[in-house]
């Protein structure tokens, strides 16, 4: 059976009118879930690149930066569990291994860009949060955490900002971050200030 059928049988049990609800989750905790740290990023410009140049230039500039983040990725020990358009979805088993490979993608930019054409810049913006989340197949990966580096990575961060969840910036204490806003209304979002 595959984690997919697994997790879909524990689904119809606790579907079921006279189920212990917290009985299945724990057990769907219990056999999928996981502590990550969460990597979600995108890069800046989509629609406007698109309009002005065309998607293959676009897509031109997905293959070059994923031929230049994946490398930093995998040496911090990431792994890029979805490839969305112009995002990833990336977990690492620490807080600190996240936040390396932020930073050195964020570098590579840097590096990478001067004296190119504007339409020709490799621009991120990178979410990061810390906690658990279910894991299935290795290709699916669900969590509050999730959803938190997706709106952070997605919405709120600029070109060049790494921004942090609340837990990922507990995890991360001795990090210099600033408090730069609020996610879902109630949590405080901080971005990592050493760049």
């Amino acid at each position: 059976m595959t984690d997919a059928e697994e997790l879909a049988t524990l689904l119809e049990q606790r579907r079921r009118h006279d189920t212990d609800r917290a009985a299945i989750d724990a057990a769907i905790f219990q056999r999928f879930g996981q502590l990550q740290a969460v990597m979600f990023t995108d890069l800046v410009g989509f629609s406007r690149v698109v309009e002005a140049f065309g998607i293959v230039h676009f897509l031109q500039l997905i293959h070059e930066s994923e031929s230049l983040f994946k490398p930093l990725i995998e040496q911090q020990g990431g792994r890029c569990v979805k490839h969305e358009g112009d995002s990833l979805l990336v977990l690492f088993d620490t807080p600190k291994q996240a936040l390396n490979a932020a930073q050195a993608m964020i570098q590579a930019t840097a590096d990478v860009n001067p004296g190119r054409a504007e339409e020709d810049r490799i621009e991120i913006c990178i979410g990061l949060g810390f906690g658990n989340v279910l894991c299935i197949d290795n290709n699916e990966v669900w969590g509050a955490e999730v959803n938190a580096a997706s709106k952070l990575g997605e919405e709120m961060a600029k070109a060049g900002e790494v921004l942090a969840t609340d837990k990922m910036r507990r995890a991360l204490a001795d990090e210099p971050f600033v408090e730069c806003g609020v996610l879902f209304g109630t949590r405080p979002v901080y971005r990592f200030s050493a760049l």
